[in-house]
């Protein structure tokens, strides 16, 4: 039997619309950190939003690098568990151990316009089975005549398989 391991991508995006307490404090602190790293850039100029430094202000790639540390200490209050994916039981299952800051959009002057995302990258897991629509994984392999315990999931919105790799 072919062992199939996979990584999973999460990419959590948030924005002024936030309900949820974890998803706000990490929209304020990122857009004050983004006003603060962003003036840095459009000094002397009259470029205001994300996309306008982008392209034409040097180095403004580094945005989002320059903002990410805003955010580490709420993403390690996650303890290494991706947030909003659930398991068939409604239990959080998947760990994490990379993430990524991403800038979607923003503005110096308008906070609405902040919009983020995290990209949560998970600890390699063993695909077992496809069941219906939902995906049969564990933490570990299982051999002839061994257990593992499994977790059944339907990938939902803004989950994708980042990596595949099949052992024979």
């Amino acid at each position: 039997m072919n062992n199939r391991i996979i990584t999973l991508c999460y990419r959590k995006i948030i924005d002024i619309n936030a309900t949820h307490p974890w998803d706000k404090l990490v929209f304020d602190d990122s857009y004050m950190e983004f006003k603060m790293q962003a003036q840095n850039f459009s000094q002397g100029t009259t470029y205001t939003s994300y996309a306008e430094l982008l392209r034409l202000v040097p180095n403004s790639s580094r945005l989002p690098g320059l903002v990410t540390p805003a955010i580490v200490g709420y993403v390690q209050q996650l303890h290494e568990i991706i947030p909003d994916i659930l398991n068939n039981l409604g239990r959080r299952f998947l760990n994490f151990k990379q993430f990524q800051f991403e800038i979607i959009n923003s503005s110096i002057t308008d906070k609405s316009k902040h919009h983020i995302a995290i990209n949560f990258y998970s600890e390699p897991l063993y695909w077992h089975d496809t069941i219906g629509q939902q995906l049969l994984v564990s933490a570990t392999t299982i051999n002839d005549g061994q257990q593992a315990l499994t977790d059944l999931f339907q990938l939902p919105s803004y989950v994708n398989i980042h990596t595949l790799q099949v052992i024979a």
